[in-house]
């Protein structure tokens, strides 16, 4: 529960300096407002409070750079202008860090609350009323060297001496909490980027698993996992679910002639004629074994799985890769099986990815089988053989 008041003012805090009493009772009103909000649990809190601090830092600010202005007006020491000037500058950092810092705190109104209350007065009874003395001694005449050297010789007694005790500690505990606040700010910030990093680490390593190393397309595990669930989505929806099965002729000859590392270079060239042979983020251009590569094209009928077809032993033929041991063509081509499938009527009808790889490798073997450099269509009712143009 919050409490009434959270600054009990007296007479001893009266500086008779009437626009700085009147600014701290202020700046008292924003601290217990403030410490009313902190104990509400209303779920709009979170925007009541960050108007209320928003409010108190410019108050604040506010605050201090009319003080600052009353000293130089009235021409105190620097020797007493400059370390109350850090006094405010600390203040301000202070409150930042804490109020950065309080979601993290087991009782944030007592500690945010406490720290303003405590500050205030603690600033009130020691820097504010040595100014206020000095002030009025410059008002009388003094010069301001002489009043600053007689705040200090006329002072210095038991209850001032006890001021600067505790100021002291209270510095060097405010030093103490800024510095953890800020390291674990700090830490916060390493673990979010650590976080990211191992993000990032796993998400490459992830694409990794399921990349060819060689060719910088999908890998064969990947590719046995789209397949099924675009069979899946297909056997749901109703829709078709194409497939092609590509092989590059006669690679073992072009290896034998050319060369292994030509042959890897020549198997990355036809793996980039077979993306460029799609278009859809849905498609998906795999290796599937050796020299022999796969595409699956979802919601794709016999007839568009066949243009795709078309479309690779083309791409493929245009690449001009010279193939000094080929029968079928002097440059490197590939033979390609189409399929397209369709569930059956009903709740019950599914397609087997099985059947659908089993249909476009047919239509593969038959495409090799009469000639290679073309493509064969396959599908659950007709097979037949298709021309490339």
């Amino acid at each position: 529960m919050a409490m009434d008041t959270t600054f009990v003012w007296d007479d001893n805090f009266i500086t008779e300096l009437d626009s700085v009493d009147a600014q701290h009772h202020a700046l008292v009103d924003l601290f217990n407002e403030l410490n009313a909000a902190l104990f509400r649990q209303e779920s709009d809190n979170d925007g009541l409070l960050e108007d209320i601090y928003r409010r108190l830092l410019a108050y604040t600010e506010y605050h201090f750079t009319e003080e600052e202005a009353l000293m130089v007006e009235h021409g105190l020491d620097d020797r007493h202008i400059v370390p109350h000037r850090h006094l405010h500058q600390q203040f301000v950092e202070q409150v930042a860090l804490l109020w950065r810092q309080r979601k993290k705190m087991s009782d944030p109104g007592t500690t945010l609350v406490g720290f303003l209350t405590s500050w205030l007065g603690l600033h009130i009874l020691g820097i504010d009323q040595s100014m206020a003395r000095q002030i009025a001694c410059v008002r009388a005449g003094m010069p301001p060297t002489q009043a600053f050297d007689l705040e200090r010789e006329n002072h210095d007694n038991g209850t001032q001496a006890l001021l600067k005790m505790i100021g002291k500690l209270y510095t060097v505990l405010s030093q103490q909490n800024m510095q953890l606040a800020e390291a674990n700010l700090h830490l916060e910030e390493r673990v979010a980027q650590r976080t990211q990093e191992l993000e990032q680490a796993n998400a490459r390593l992830e694409s990794m698993s399921r990349t060819d190393g060689l060719l910088q397309i999908a890998n064969r595990a990947y590719f046995d996992e789209r397949l099924r669930q675009a069979c899946a989505q297909a056997g749901r929806s109703g829709r078709p679910v194409g497939l092609v099965m590509v092989d590059v002729d006669h690679f073992k000859r072009y290896n034998d002639h050319h060369g292994h590392q030509q042959g890897d270079r020549c198997l990355q060239a036809v793996a980039q004629a077979l993306c460029r042979s799609v278009h859809r983020v849905t498609d998906l251009v795999a290796r599937y074994g050796g020299e022999e590569l796969a595409v699956i094209l979802p919601d794709t009928d016999a007839e568009g799985a066949l243009a795709v077809a078309k479309q690779m032993v083309r791409n493929v033929r245009a690449l001009d890769l010279v193939h000094g041991a080929s029968s079928v063509w002097p440059h490197v081509t590939v033979s390609a099986g189409a399929a397209s499938l369709v569930s059956p009527a009903g709740p019950s009808g599914r397609i087997s990815a099985g059947d659908l790889v089993a249909l476009a490798d047919a239509a593969l073997y038959r495409a090799k089988a009469q000639g290679r450099n073309g493509c064969q269509l396959a599908c659950a009712e007709s097979e037949g053989s298709v021309p490339v143009l």
